[in-house]
Order: structure tokens, then C-alpha cells, then sequence
């Protein structure tokens, strides 16, 4: 394959990161074919939804994981966390020499050598693919980080399609393992930042604490900002608590406190629980803390009151 015509690219998982990579891709060399199958095709609830954005994108609906495999041969994995693997396990008997296997997944470096044995057992190659940023709105060309027995070919036919690569070493896992330890602190400072100006809301006390927190730290407020930070964790905090268990297995496998991110995780999560009613709009920072504040007491109680 090199690129254009003779490049078919398939999606195992069809979110908002591979419609962001379609997109840009797409606009990189319009003679890219798309193919894509999500799991979400199979529940009435998605099924419309699904259609309509591979449509919107060009790419074709594969009826399956196999039938993923017999349309591409370069297939970006991008599912839940925690069906990274089981989602490879369908795809697998469909794969052989030729194929390639970018798994995006945020998934801890155990998983990614899990996932690398299943996929070369079927004679494919496996490259941990490591998104280092929001893929919105670079798309393909957003930071990532790469590691696999055969990563350096396969750099070079990605950096020709435009994609912000690097590469860190042979093994995979390697590429991962990086951006599970960054997590930790990235995904722990919006968990801080929200869950301190939540209890500084329930206190009565947010301007004090907010005026405090700026006085000793010039960057609060500014680079990332507690809006951006508490949209982020709204939107995404489910996704983002996945992750964070991936985060906290890394840690526990590395004999430090996988407790930590695990903490982390459990935030996340509220937050992303809270999402649909507390989502931010044009309003300002304290009317979303406040939002929050109603949903997450709702959610304690276990009504569905705001």
C-alpha cells in the first residue's frame, strides 16, 4: 500500500475519534476508502445515529468485524477502553499478512501486549498508537505516539498522510505506557480543579477560594481553564474514567498506588453521570458549578431532580 487508491482504511469502533481521523484523512487525499464497524450498529437505540455519520463521511458500513477486515487493511481500533481487546477478537480471524492494526485504545501497556499476541498470531502487524491530544480539531494530525516490532515502516507510510507521529521503541506497550502515566496527572488536575470548586461552591465560599488559588498559582484560571476543565470532564468523564482505571492497572503493575487513579476515575465518572444536565453553554463558570452541583446531589439521592 502506498497511499491513494491502493489504501483502504477501516475503523473498528466508529466515535469521535475515528470520525475526526476520517474527516481529516479524508481531506489529506480524497482517493482514501473508508470502511467502518462500530457495535453500536446492532443497538436500535444507535443504529440511525451510526448510519447517518458513516454516511455523512463517505465510509462504508461493514456488517460486521470480519467483514471490517476484507474491506481494509489498515484498521484503526478505536473502541470503549474496556472492550479494546474483546473487540479485537472478532476481527482477528478475518486478519493476515497485509494487515495492519493501529490500536488508539487509552489502555494500559498490558492490554496493548494482550492485543499486539492476538493480532500477530493472525500474521498481521500491531502498532500501539498513543493520541497525545483532543483530536478535535486536528484530527489525524493530532500528536501520537507509535511503538511495534514493525513501527518505523509504517511510520513513514503515516507520515506521508500528514500524521504528527513520533516513535518510541519496538515493544508495544511502550507507546501507551506513556500517555498512561500523563494521564494520571492530566485527568487528575481537571478531577481536582472540579471537585475543589464544587466543595468551594458548597461552602459558600468559591470567590475566596478561586482569588486564593490565583494568588499562588499564576497559570489557574488561564492554561487549562476551570471551564474548559469542568466541559471536558462533562462531556467526557465516563470515556475519561475508562481510561483512568487503565491508568490505575498500569500503576498497580508498576508496584505504586493504583488507588490514586482509580480516585480519579471515580470523579470522572460523576461527572460524566452529571453530563446531560449540567452541560456547559455560553453561561458563565458559576452557573455550571452550580448546575453540577444539582445534578450530583441528584444523583446522591438517586432521583433524577436538578
Amino acid at each position: 500500500m502506498n497511499g491513494g487508491a491502493d489504501m483502504r482504511m477501516g475503523f473498528l469502533g466508529f466515535g469521535e475519534a475515528a470520525r475526526a481521523f476520517c474527516e481529516s484523512l479524508a481531506g489529506a487525499d480524497s482517493a482514501l476508502d473508508f470502511a467502518a464497524f462500530d457495535i453500536l450498529q446492532n443497538d436500535p437505540r444507535a443504529t440511525e445515529e451510526m448510519q447517518r455519520a458513516m454516511q455523512a463521511r463517505r465510509t462504508t458500513s461493514a456488517t460486521d468485524a470480519p467483514a471490517l477486515a476484507s474491506r481494509a487493511e489498515w484498521i484503526f481500533s478505536a473502541v470503549t477502553a474496556d472492550q479494546s481487546l474483546a473487540a479485537l477478537r472478532p476481527l482477528a480471524p478475518g486478519l493476515g499478512a497485509g494487515h495492519v492494526v493501529f490500536d488508539i485504545n487509552s489502555v494500559s501497556p498490558q492490554r496493548k501486549r494482550e492485543s499486539a499476541r492476538l493480532v500477530e498470531a493472525a500474521g498481521a502487524d500491531y502498532i500501539d498508537m498513543a493520541v497525545m491530544a483532543p483530536v478535535h480539531p486536528r484530527g489525524h494530525r493530532t500528536p501520537v505516539l507509535l511503538a511495534g516490532r514493525r513501527v518505523q515502516e509504517h511510520a513513514s507510510r503515516l507520515a506521508a498522510l500528514g500524521f504528527d507521529l513520533r516513535v518510541v521503541g519496538d515493544d508495544p506497550g511502550a507507546a501507551t505506557a506513556i500517555k498512561m502515566v500523563r494521564s494520571l496527572f492530566v485527568k487528575g488536575l481537571e478531577a481536582i480543579t472540579v471537585e475543589t470548586l464544587l466543595a468551594a461552591e458548597a461552602s459558600g465560599c468559591r470567590e475566596e477560594i478561586i482569588a486564593s488559588l490565583e494568588g499562588s498559582f499564576a497559570w489557574f484560571g488561564h492554561q487549562p481553564d476551570p471551564a474548559y476543565q469542568f466541559e471536558r470532564t462533562l462531556r467526557h468523564g465516563e470515556r475519561r474514567a475508562a481510561e483512568m482505571m487503565e491508568s490505575a492497572a498500569t500503576l498497580d503493575a508498576l508496584g505504586l498506588q493504583g488507588g490514586l487513579a482509580r480516585e480519579i476515575a471515580a470523579v470522572q465518572a460523576r461527572m460524566g453521570s452529571a453530563g446531560a444536565a449540567a452541560m456547559p453553554g455560553a453561561q458563565a463558570l458559576e452557573v455550571t458549578i452550580a448546575k453540577v452541583l444539582r445534578a450530583r446531589a441528584a444523583a446522591a439521592r438517586g432521583d433524577g431532580r436538578n
